[in-house]
């Protein structure tokens, strides 16, 4: 059984515990920065958007890690396979990037040496810019962005960390926000238009422990002609009280269980391009995932390491709603992740 939250209140006790883990429907529990018990160095705090549809996706996060900010463009191809990400870091922002309390309102924008990020609310829509001189081969890349919040619901999910009574995750995932704009690159403009683009948003605050490895999924789309989407995922922090793994069907959510990734193996090693496969306990998930490409990044500087491979390709499946209804998913684009850091 997984609790839900329901009810508006601080996400932290007076001593920096986390006030109710499990998961909710929306941003009920109140994010503050200050009540948090725990060094500058250790809290993070990042926004992520993805924007995609069937031939290309823009990928941007302004993160602040405390003792490193990270900026950061990916462009990403899937007809003819293309992928390069660029990430500028800050030297201890602790705090200083601005990233706002909740999702649902505030500014934050970076700038620095050839590069500039900025995600604006606008009322009932979101705008998204970014521009970098130097992308990829001295080419520039520049795009404008506008979402389109939905009334529906997202994923949120507070999650203590064991042993740790200051370490705490809140994440707030919204899928399935159509998406309008252009990206320009290499001579040419990519058009996002709402009738077959859609974003989702990874909202993340919290103070994490050292060393972590995570899995994370997500898809936003129309089936049958129909807002559909979900986010799955777990390897990090407590999850008894609650998983993250949802449906969005509808702009409604329908709480799943727990979600396991089978990520193929060659020779004693992950094999991201290969074909993969997801399934739920309770049997409302069961996806085969077709791989188009792997975001593939490592980096290590010391006590400092992240390896991710974000890999992004085609659903093929069922997910059953709260009602029992079956829907039947095919060649469905999204993602799936696996990432190990020591930070």
């Amino acid at each position: 059984m997984q609790h839900e939250i329901t009810k508006h209140k601080p996400l932290l006790n007076a001593d920096g515990s986390l006030s109710e883990p499990g998961y909710a429907k929306g941003p009920l529990l109140a994010y503050d920065r200050s009540a948090i018990r725990a060094s500058a160095l250790r809290i993070k705090e990042w926004d992520y958007y993805l924007v995609a549809n069937d031939r290309f996706a823009l990928a941007l996060t302004i993160a602040d890690n405390g003792y490193m900010g990270l900026d950061s463009i990916s462009l990403l191809q899937f007809e003819r396979p293309f992928q390069h990400t660029k990430s500028p870091m800050r030297l201890l922002p602790l705090g200083r990037t601005g990233l706002p309390p909740s999702s649902e309102k505030g500014d934050v924008s970076v700038r620095g040496k050839g590069y500039a990020l900025g995600f604006a609310h606008m009322g009932t829509t979101r705008r998204l810019t970014a521009r970098m001189d130097d992308f990829y081969q001295g080419k520039f890349i520049e795009a404008d962005i506008t979402l389109y919040d939905h009334a529906g619901d997202s994923m949120v999910i507070a999650t203590p960390f064991d042993g740790h009574p200051h370490a705490f995750y809140y994440n707030q995932k919204i899928n399935c926000l159509p998406a309008e704009g252009t990206v320009r690159f290499d001579g040419r403009v990519l058009r996002f238009d709402p009738a077959d683009s859609f974003a989702v948003l990874d909202w993340g605050r919290g103070v994490w422990t050292y060393r972590n490895t995570w899995y994370w999924g997500s898809a936003s789309g129309l089936l049958e002609g129909e807002p559909f989407g979900f986010n799955i995922g777990y390897g990090f922090g407590d999850t008894s009280a609650a998983s993250e793994n949802m449906l969005f069907y509808r702009h409604r959510a329908h709480k799943l269980s727990q979600v396991t990734f089978h990520i193929p193996q060659k020779d004693g090693q992950d094999d991201f391009l290969s074909p993969w496969h997801f399934d739920s306990d309770d049997g409302r998930f069961i996806m085969d995932f077709q791989p188009i490409l792997d975001r593939a990044a490592y980096t290590s500087a010391l006590l400092i390491a992240s390896d991710q491979h974000q890999v992004f390709g085609r659903f093929t499946g069922k997910a059953v709603l709260d009602d029992g209804t079956v829907l039947h998913v095919r060649d469905f684009l999204g993602f799936a992740e696996k990432v190990a850091n020591r930070w």
